[in-house]
């Protein structure tokens, strides 16, 4: 299978100069992963005097696994990987990481747990102690993510997103305690790293590394759920006369809640939009602007506003079921029966729903997850998480559990808040929506959810 043919503006940032940073910005559907390939081919070329071993850099897996099967010899000298295999492989190669170095994430939270009871024992009885643990949690993430390692650091920043409102500045230095006893406890337990601090210690690396880069150029696709840090340590992974270039698109952020590729310090003079949607049906397309334009997506900076499509399909079907066991049903018969002829994915929020869904499907059918090595191409029944399928694209798109119920999520509205919760699920669903290229299905039972636009002309609705 060849590469893909820029379209219309594309051809543009496909030929932006190999020396420098770069910042392209689209909408969902506008082509920033055949962008990333494409850019990618052209600064490996060894026809030109700019080539370089350059890396193709996503998030998840999935997207490398079908990054890889795209088997172009243009890219012959374009390595594809996710940050963490980068991240790791760079640090394994300095004798800095081994695999049993890094904490699992049950192994995160059980350290988290310790270090909560351990510095609550140091003080009187406070609220804060008895905060849900995936608070905690996020909070950390959220330091290593900005490369943050001193008290001063951590009451200096500016604390924008989740758990901004629920963690006073006042509490800091206890909650800063809890973070440094979290690592000290993980330290003593030979896990030198967790996934989230990983980009902080290749940082200090390259820091101090002055042997020659191996990779001239870096493309990053899916650049909006990358932390200001992991930038940071790739724009450390090219020469002075590198380029980094990057392709993202905020409104579907899902991993780095409201983080900003601004703060990682790219020298940027111009930030390229693509509005054009190639991927979505007009109808589908109508659907994610109007998703875009629901309160949980107010004030959010980059967004691009995207020009609607004009290739026409049936409107998106939203079926009312009598229960979750009649949504399984329906799921699993419209996939069945749609992957005769069409790529089809039935997405969920978490794995625990994946679990419901899993026993109705045909034994061919293929789960997307984070150690998919392989891609295979044509019409099948896929399913997984909104997470694994991110950047990946289907004929048809089924998105069960859609209730009020279920979304937003009860835990997530425990641990951090009703508003807050709303936010992340509702980009969620953006994701799993505009994946759609001509066909969606939504069933819920009960109530839909409040985080679907209710515009009945954006629906083709169904009561079983």
């Amino acid at each position: 299978m060849g590469l893909p043919t820029p379209i219309g503006r594309q051809k543009d940032v496909l030929y932006l100069p190999a020396k420098g940073h770069f910042v392209i910005l689209g909408t969902a559907g506008s082509g920033k992963t055949t962008l990333a390939i494409l850019r990618s081919a052209y600064l490996a070329d060894p026809q030109t005097d700019h080539y370089g071993k350059t890396l193709l850099v996503t998030f998840n897996r999935a997207l490398v696994a079908y990054l890889k099967h795209l088997q172009d010899r243009r890219l012959a000298d374009v390595v594809v990987e996710n940050y963490h295999k980068f991240a790791r492989g760079y640090l394994a190669g300095h004798g800095k990481v081994s695999a049993r170095s890094i904490c699992t994430p049950d192994q995160r939270k059980a350290f988290i747990a310790q270090a909560i009871e351990e510095v609550s024992n140091r003080y009187q009885s406070h609220p804060l102690f008895t905060r849900p643990l995936e608070l905690f949690s996020e909070e950390f993430r959220w330091i290593a993510q900005h490369g943050i390692s001193t008290l001063e650091a951590y009451n200096a920043a500016e604390r924008v997103g989740r758990v901004a409102a629920r963690i006073e500045r006042r509490l800091r230095p206890a909650v800063f305690e809890i973070y440094e006893a979290y690592r000290n406890l993980r330290e003593q337990s030979g896990k030198k790293h967790d996934w989230d601090d990983l980009a902080t210690a290749v940082c200090v690396e390259f820091g101090t590394d002055t042997s020659l880069r191996r990779y001239r150029h870096v493309v990053i696709d899916e650049g909006q759920d990358f932390s200001p840090e992991m930038i940071r340590s790739l724009t450390e992974a090219i020469p002075l006369d590198g380029s980094l270039t990057f392709f993202g698109d905020v409104a579907q952020q899902i991993y780095g809640h409201r983080m900003s590729w601004r703060s990682a310090g790219l020298n940027i003079t111009r930030v390229w939009e693509f509005k054009e949607n190639y991927r979505n049906s007009r109808q589908i397309a109508r659907l994610g602007l109007a998703i875009s334009q629901m309160p949980y997506f107010k004030d959010v900076p980059d967004i691009v506003e995207p020009v609607s499509p004009t290739a026409d399909g049936p409107l998106p079907t939203l079926v009312k079921c009598s229960s979750v066991g009649e949504e399984i049903a329906v799921a699993a018969s419209q996939a069945i029966n749609a992957s005769r002829t069409l790529n089809v994915a039935i997405l969920l929020r978490n794995r625990q729903d994946e679990d419901l869904i899993a026993p109705r499907l045909p034994k061919g059918s293929i789960r997307l997850h984070r150690e998919m090595t392989t891609w295979r191409a044509g019409p099948a029944v896929r399913y997984g998480t909104y997470h694994s399928a991110k950047g990946l694209e289907f004929d048809m798109v089924i998105l069960p559990f859609c209730s009020s119920e279920r979304l937003p999520d009860p835990d997530g509205i425990a641990a951090f808040g009703k508003e807050d919760a709303t936010i992340q699920d509702g980009r969620l669903l953006y994701v799993g929506v505009t994946l759609a290229k001509t066909r969606l299905v939504i069933t819920y039972s009960g109530e839909a959810t409040p985080l679907l636009p209710m515009d009945s002309n954006l629906y083709e609705k169904v009561q079983r």
